[in-house]
């Protein structure tokens, strides 16, 4: 059964991370370079890809932190590790709330002269998020090797 948990805890972990890492590196500059000249239809199409995600993800980081406990109960050893994990996890997450309640609606709302600084902070906040979460999945491949 643990081994069970381990492999939904650092599968969905890997599938964030990547998810996150395809989205920043690969869907969101080939959108960009597509729509370099229709900016409007860029912003729709974006707004579509990302309309109804963040319960999805809320859910993935939920089930991500919940199996992590399960985990840490069954293993104590290298708490501290698993304390550093969740902490980068937590800070992932709040970065999360804010681009999902607090960023997007500005951007929605925003005017065309708007766009381009709130491209550049999302595109500065999701880059945190990916290296915060990353750096929480290493740390369990460490966790897991010690």
């Amino acid at each position: 059964m643990t081994a069970l948990v381990a492999v939904l805890h650092a599968g969905l972990a890997a599938a964030w991370v990547g998810g996150m890492a395809y989205s920043l590196f690969v869907v969101q500059p080939k959108l960009a370079k597509f729509y370099a000249a229709d900016p409007e239809t860029r912003e729709a199409l974006t707004a579509t890809i990302a309309s109804g995600n963040r319960w999805k993800v809320l859910g993935l980081i939920a089930v991500i932190a919940a199996s992590g406990l399960v985990l840490l109960l069954v293993d104590t050893g290298h708490w501290w590790l698993h304390l550093v994990k969740a902490v980068l996890l937590l800070a992932a997450t709040g970065i999360f709330w804010y681009v999902s309640w607090r960023h997007w609606p500005r951007r929605i709302f925003a005017t065309k002269a708007e766009i381009p600084a709130h491209h550049a902070r999302l595109r500065l906040l999701a880059t945190i998020m990916l290296g915060l979460a990353g750096t929480a999945f290493a740390l369990g491949v460490v966790a897991g090797r010690l």
